[in-house]
């Protein structure tokens, strides 16, 4: 399946000295600069009928020509698989993802994962790079998730995303007993000797930059005698980022299986609270609110998504603890 991209457009006389392929992605702004980079390659998008090359200047004047085909670039099959979609209209849609559902099929997860049930609801989002998922979160997290369903607005969210314009606030169950709010700003790379997992990584003077760039704000909802539910925002979006820095300030989340270690319990607690901290099933870890500029509109948008019920029936347990 493929579907054929047609646009014409002249150079305006202000893009005077600019790069064809800038030009083209300010006439054709539904496409990313990296695409249309390989259409002028291709031949695929000509200047005044002619090939040209992506650091060719323009003059002014000129017409660009765009005839191309968007291929099927996500191979997954569809499957009826529900879905939880919080909104949708055109060029987006927002998922309420529950924990135990992958993003992307991979290696031990080919099919049953949230790009097959995306595919199922909308087929053309086999047109998109990873059918528009342009951000994810870990398998056993749960909440908030937008997906672009057009070219235009996959472009759109992935530049919001890089320029840090995108609120992502996660609310989580922690380790110990937090005495405040605060920054963790510490490059996360891969684990230097198991390479499925993650970790913060030294800055040293006489070596290059390791890792990349990551922060995470948190801020303290509630404390009890061993554990603290906070508000986490992300500046940055690595891999198993809230994770890896609430474990790296000696704070892991509750049933994290390869961040936390052995649960910690405060003395005396009670069967009821042993094993409710024992056997969480997963990362206590929620995508709670998701806040964009809509891709077409520009309209500021924001959504929100409840705790889900067994991060409801651990806080009330470690309230009772508390008051107890």
């Amino acid at each position: 399946m493929s579907v054929t991209v047609s646009h014409t457009a002249d150079v305006p006389p202000e893009c005077a000295g600019m790069r064809l392929d800038q030009v083209a992605a300010q006439l054709f702004s539904d496409f990313s600069r990296e695409r249309l980079k390989d259409w002028i390659k291709d031949g695929r998008l000509t200047l005044n009928g002619r090939p040209g090359k992506p650091k060719d200047k323009v003059v002014g004047g000129e017409t660009l020509v765009l005839l191309a085909e968007l291929a099927v670039e996500t191979p997954a099959l569809p499957q009826d698989i529900p879905l939880t979609i919080v909104y949708e209209d055109e060029a987006l849609l927002v998922v309420d993802k529950p924990a135990g559902l992958v993003v992307h099929p991979g290696a031990g997860n080919p099919d049953g994962t949230l790009m097959n049930a995306l595919l199922h609801h909308w087929s053309d989002l086999n047109l998109l790079p990873r059918a528009g998922i342009v951000h994810r979160i870990d398998k056993d997290t749960s909440g908030l998730l937008v997906v672009a369903k057009t070219l235009q607005a996959h472009t759109a969210l992935t530049e919001q995303l890089a320029d840090k314009t995108v609120y992502r606030e996660y609310e989580a169950v922690v380790c110990g007993v937090m005495t405040g709010g605060g920054t963790v700003d510490a490059p996360i790379d891969r684990h230097p000797t198991d390479r499925t997992r993650m970790a913060v990584v030294s800055r040293r003077h006489d070596e290059d930059l390791r890792g990349r760039d990551a922060v995470t704000h948190y801020r303290v909802i509630a404390r009890f005698r061993g554990h603290t539910h906070v508000r986490v925002q992300l500046e940055t979006g690595r891999t198993h980022q809230i994770r890896v820095h609430m474990s790296h300030i000696g704070h892991p989340l509750i049933g994290d299986p390869v961040y936390a270690g052995r649960p910690r319990l405060p003395k005396g607690a009670s069967p009821e609270m042993i094993r409710a901290v024992q056997h969480f099933p997963r990362q206590a870890l929620h995508a709670r609110r998701l806040g964009l500029a809509h891709p077409v509109t520009g309209e500021a948008m924001n959504w929100e998504s409840p705790l889900p019920a067994d991060m409801q029936e651990l806080l009330a347990i470690l309230a009772g603890d508390a008051k107890s």
